[in-house]
């Protein structure tokens, strides 16, 4: 195939780990899992800050982060309801829904992925462990260097597995288009 070709098909997508102290946002583009380019940025809000001024702080990040990119698909890690913590799982829900909002606005697909299948397609075990992760993401985009934090490693992880869903016919078919 030639490279103008494979270039036409590439893709770039977006993965977010959210939370409301810090939340990792990465950009691949390629196809499948050859990755052409990436990045990754994290935005760290203040616990000072009131709760709408940090979520004002993510929206932001993320619209202009979209808005940079340009991306095919956004991947968000979904929040994980714990008996525990609700507390923690409602500051991300609201993570997520000002990322949400921000994909909309920017008229780009959505994806949410759990934690537990993140970390199955990009390890093999659903119960793999931050650092497991951290080191497969790592082996696919061929990096010596550990990807710190663990927000950075796993807006990577949710991104790459955009750019491997992206790059599938059987799900671009059944996609919905953004505000359709």
């Amino acid at each position: 195939m030639p490279a103008a070709e494979g270039a036409r098909h590439s893709a770039t997508v977006v993965g977010i780990d959210p939370g409301i102290a810090a939340t990792g946002m990465a950009v691949v583009q390629g196809r499948g899992f050859q990755v052409v380019s990436h990045h990754w940025e994290v935005v760290h809000t203040s616990p000072t800050a009131s709760q709408g001024e940090r979520l004002e702080i993510i929206y932001r990040a993320a619209f202009d982060l979209f808005q940079r990119s340009r991306p095919d698909l956004v991947v968000v890690e979904d929040v994980f309801l714990l008996d525990a913590t609700p507390k923690s799982a409602f500051s991300i829900s609201t993570v997520i829904g000002v990322l949400l909002l921000a994909a909309a606005q920017s008229q780009v697909s959505v994806d949410r992925i759990s934690v537990r299948e993140a970390k199955q397609v990009l390890t093999g075990n659903g119960k793999a462990s931050k650092d497991q992760l951290e080191r497969a993401v790592r082996s696919i985009l061929g990096l010596t260097r550990p990807v710190k934090p663990d927000h950075a490693s796993d807006a990577l992880g949710l991104a790459l597995i955009g750019l491997l869903r992206f790059d599938n016919p059987l799900r671009r078919q059944g996609e919905t288009p953004p505000g359709g």
